[in-house]
């Protein structure tokens, strides 16, 4: 139960941060057409709601991978992905967030917002198809599917980090999430090695060799 509401926590953000991004090239639109107020509207949305949305998103979705046998980078469709999300992340924070203001890049603006649209599309599309095949990574052992209660942990942290953020540090920031994004790779490799370390039991049965 606790993996299907995971599950369900990322379709419901990611399919947020799709229409955000879309409801911003809209309002953008008509803020350069001269609506002043709607810079205003964009920003709310941008600060409020699509930072959020963009976050937990990508947030749920590594877990995903990180917990179940899927793993990070076995999979062409998942590392794709991965690459897309990130990449939506930092241009959103770096390029599109500072220019969302009278004095901003109209060409940024529009072609930020489009484009951020366009690359969740294309994500949800790759989540349906799962193209492409595996990568060379995925030869070793595959990893196993992760206890309930790290599902039920995970999904605890996007509410405990938006708590966080809006009663300490005065804004959305996914600190708790980036610090289990971090460091649960590291925990699973160790785990993943000590596993492989254990030299199998024989079987008590099983006569000695002459």
């Amino acid at each position: 139960m606790s993996r299907k509401l995971l599950v369900w926590l990322h379709v419901v953000t990611s399919t947020g941060w799709m229409i955000m991004a879309l409801a911003l090239f809209v309002v953008v639109g008509h803020a350069l057409a001269g609506r002043s107020w709607a810079f205003e509207v964009a920003l709310l949305l941008d600060v409020e709601v699509l930072q959020f949305m963009a976050t937990t998103s990508a947030f749920s979705g590594l877990l995903l991978s990180g917990l179940t046998p899927w793993g990070y980078f076995r999979h062409w469709w998942v590392a794709v992905k991965f690459a897309v999300t990130m990449s939506q992340l930092y241009a959103g924070i770096f390029v599109l967030s500072p220019n969302l203001h009278p004095g901003g890049s109209p060409g940024l603006m529009r072609v930020g917002s489009l484009l951020m649209f366009s690359a969740l599309a294309c994500q949800v599309w790759l989540s349906v198809a799962k193209p492409f095949g595996r990568t060379p990574w995925a030869r070793g052992p595959k990893p196993r599917t992760a206890s309930p209660w790290a599902f039920a942990a995970c999904l605890a942290v996007p509410a405990l980090d938006y708590a966080l953020g809006e009663l300490v540090l005065g804004g959305a920031t996914p600190v708790l999430s980036l610090l289990v994004v971090v460091v649960h790779p590291v925990v699973r490799a160790a785990r993943s090695r000590a596993r492989g370390a254990v030299p199998a039991q024989r079987n008590p049965t099983q006569r000695n060799p002459v």
